[in-house]
């Protein structure tokens, strides 16, 4: 379940409130940005900060352990699910110019209908 962060992507948590946060231990935090999941920001002091983003990241990373993925199908797994946001970002896009393409035709359309009875009334005065 996705927590409704107000500011996903600020780094606010310390690794014993992220742990917490995502029922893991800091040791699997460490652990789990080692391999790649994760990568908390920094404090002038070097202390790790993690974003709300990332605590949700952790918590699909567990359920995947929880599944019994394996750190390799994790990834496998975390790398479609980004292409597939990806993929879903640009159909809306595409979807939203299709929308914007008939509106167009529409009023193409309307004009032109426009300018033939216009044209028409020009002829009809002329004879």
């Amino acid at each position: 379940m996705t927590a409704p962060w107000p500011e996903p992507d600020r780094a606010l948590f310390s690794i014993s409130v992220a742990a917490e946060l995502s029922g893991l231990h800091p040791q699997t935090l460490r652990a789990y940005e080692r391999e790649g999941f994760v990568e908390p920001a920094r404090s002038p002091g070097g202390t790790r900060r993690y974003s709300g983003a990332e605590v949700d990241r952790l918590r699909n990373i567990s359920e995947l352990a929880d599944a019994g993925v394996n750190i390799a199908g994790m990834h496998r797994i975390l790398d479609l699910e980004k292409t597939v946001r990806k993929l879903h970002a640009k159909l809306s896009a595409f979807e939203a110019l299709e929308v914007e393409m008939r509106s167009l035709k529409a009023e193409i359309a309307s004009l032109r209908d426009g300018h033939g009875k216009t044209t028409k009334r020009r002829r009809d005065r002329s004879t």
